[in-house]
Parts: C-alpha cells; structure tokens; sequence
C-alpha cells in the first residue's frame, strides 16, 4: 500500500486515511481537547502523508509513522498556543499595570480636588499652618517661629484644622477618608 501511496495512487491514500483518521483523531482531541484543533490537525497530518508520499522512508508501520507525525503537529500546535497565550497574559499584565497607574491617578486628582475645597474653607492662618506642616514638612516650633504664635498655638489650629479637613471630606466620601487616613496625608 506505501508503494502505491508514493507512486501517487489516491486509493493507497484513502484506505490509509480511512483505517487511522478515528484513532488519530481521538489521539488528538485528547491532547488537544478540542475537536476543531483535532480535525485541523489531522488534515495537517493526512496532507504532510501526501505532499511528502514520494519521500516516504520504508516503513513497517505505517500507523506508527502517521501517528507520529500527528503528535508532531500537536506538538507544535500547543507549542503555539502556549506562546500565544504567554504574549496574552504579557500584554495584559502591561495593561492592567497601566490603568490601575491611571485609576490611582484620578483617584489622586478626587481626593487633591476635595482636600483643596476644604482648604478653600479655611482662614488664612490655617492655611498658612497646614501648608508649612503638611507639604513643607515644617515641625511646631519652627512653624511658630515663622510665623510669630506659640508652639500651643500652632498645634491647636492644626488641630482643628485637621478636624475640619476631616468632616469636610466626611461629607463627601467616608472611603476617601479611609483612604487619606491610611495613607497618612490628614
């Protein structure tokens, strides 16, 4: 039957097709676990056994070479799958790197947005001690010392001013509270 397939006959190829396709296929799909991969494959194997039939080493077992180029394909068909679905989870582990950076973004930009109405609410002395404390890093006495109160001073308006900072933002989100308190900021 070899010898007719590599002479060209398409009966040698049929007869061969019909006694191995089932189990190749089920070798397959067991691989595979997919009976549109597996029917692939198996036209791939069937096809490579004709296009390459003039070639054809002396073969005993001609299951035995038609299964082998099957798991070959399957081989490589997983083979590429896997590369494939590598470059998924890449492309996606950049893109979610890249909106949870641009959600904390906004989520920064709300709650600056909401610390500066507040601040907006203050006398100008509590702005003053805020700034020198919060975004200036000043400690008490140098801030008294700049700005000519006492050190009880400038920590009891702090004080309030932190209070007032935190119901304002109360009203507004009690998880952005949550969030700034975690955060250190107020």
């Amino acid at each position: 039957m070899l010898e007719q397939l590599r002479e060209g006959s398409q009966q040698a190829f049929r007869q061969l097709y019909d006694r191995h396709s089932r189990q190749v296929a089920a070798f397959v799909y067991h691989l595979t676990h997919s009976a549109v991969d597996a029917e692939d494959i198996l036209q791939e194997t069937f096809l490579k056994l004709w296009t390459n039939r003039e070639q054809l080493p002396a073969i005993v077992h001609p299951g035995n070479y038609i299964f082998i180029i099957a798991r070959n394909k399957t081989l490589d068909h997983l083979r590429k799958i896997s590369q494939q679905q590598r470059l998924v989870d890449h492309i996606w582990a950049n893109i979610s790197g890249v909106a949870d950076a641009l959600e904390l973004q906004l989520d920064a930009r709300e709650s600056q947005a909401l610390i500066n109405q507040a601040l907006s609410q203050l006398t100008e002395q509590q702005k003053n001690i805020f700034r020198l404390s919060r975004q200036e890093g000043l400690d008490h006495a140098t801030i008294a010392a700049q700005l000519g109160l006492s050190r009880s001073r400038v920590k009891n308006v702090l004080v309030e001013t932190l209070r007032f900072i935190r119901q304002y933002l109360a009203q507004h989100s009690v998880l952005l509270v949550l969030l700034l308190n975690y955060a250190g900021i107020i």
